[in-house]
């Protein structure tokens, strides 16, 4: 029988392609009644297809005892109640191994425009600067800095390898140490000022809320660049602002931030924060593959192979 499937969200045209023509795809995302649906084919739903940031908590599991697996399109799964998905023994696939590379790209890229201060040379030509007041001031170079990577999974190991190939000296900090061929710093504060630049790639969600704190960011220190490429959750935002704004904090280059899409106006006014519209995977490319792995895990499932990118619940 061709296994039933709830789809959350909006999905990439070849993705949803392949769910139409493989599964019994109920589209929850399209229903002018969701209670309806649900409730007329919840008992049958064996799959649920979503991003991470669409609610999937204990209600909803309970209108679903049918099912197995959530296969979630992005990295990130903050909106789920993972505690109640491995109460109920249910399988759950992320999508990083198919955005590591792209992300990591956004990290390096985020942290190079920071140091080098791009934004405000941008500025300078834009604004005749250059040729009013001549050069830009000098900056510091990029290569043979520290960097510290705050979180060692798919995304972390990528971005230390890209990192490596443009000459930085790379350590991490971890909740444990993963056995990579790099420094392991077990504390956050010390590896903040050992470092240059700190990026941080852990997940969401309450277990990391404010990891990064007012003291790892005074650590790293006013000639120190942090990079959020995570979520806007776990760094304590009013405590960078106020790095930031009091010079003790160098500067930032955010990706990701508390409020989205409203960030708080205090950043958007800062000249020493570089800002992007979370956008670390935000290409065509690596948006189809996200969403082709999402499928792929649905299709390994019920073909009775092991999913392709399981995530492990504690």
């Amino acid at each position: 029988m061709t296994p039933d499937v709830l789809l959350m969200t909006p999905t990439r045209p070849d993705a949803l392609a392949r769910l139409e023509a493989g599964y019994a795809l109920h589209r929850l995302d399209q229903a002018p009644d969701r209670d309806a649906l649900l409730d007329r084919h919840g008992a049958q739903i064996r799959a649920i297809a979503a991003i991470g940031h669409v609610p999937i908590d204990q209600a909803l599991l309970d209108r679903l005892p049918a099912l197995e697996i959530i296969s979630c399109g992005s990295a990130g799964y903050d909106a789920f109640d993972t505690a109640a998905i491995a109460e109920r023994g249910i399988v759950l696939t992320n999508a990083s191994p198919a955005l590591a590379e792209e992300v990591a790209d956004m990290a390096l890229l985020l942290a190079q425009v920071g140091w080098r201060d791009m934004v405000a040379a941008d500025a300078w030509v834009r604004s005749g600067d250059w040729a009013r007041k001549g050069s830009f001031p000098l900056q510091r170079s990029f290569r043979g800095r520290r960097l510290g990577i705050v979180g060692m999974g798919t995304i972390g190991r990528q971005i230390a390898a890209l990192a490596q190939l443009l000459g930085l000296q790379v350590a991490y900090w971890n909740r444990r140490d993963k056995g990579v061929d790099l420094p392991f710093q077990p504390d956050l504060a010390t590896l903040a000022a050992d470092s240059d630049i700190l990026i941080a790639i852990v997940a969401g969600g309450p277990d990391t809320q404010g990891l990064i704190s007012g003291p790892v960011l005074e650590a790293l220190g006013p000639q120190g660049l942090f990079v959020n490429v995570a979520r806007g959750s776990v760094v304590d935002e009013e405590a960078m602002i106020a790095a930031l704004q009091e010079g003790r904090l160098g500067a930032a280059a955010l990706d990701v931030f508390a409020s989205e899409p409203d960030p708080d106006p205090r950043l958007t006014a800062l000249r020493n924060v570089t800002l992007s519209p979370h956008q670390g995977s935000g290409t065509v490319q690596t948006r189809d593959a996200m969403a082709a792995l999402m499928v792929d895990n649905l299709d390994a499932h019920f073909a009775g192979r092991p999913p392709i990118s399981p995530v492990t619940l504690a």
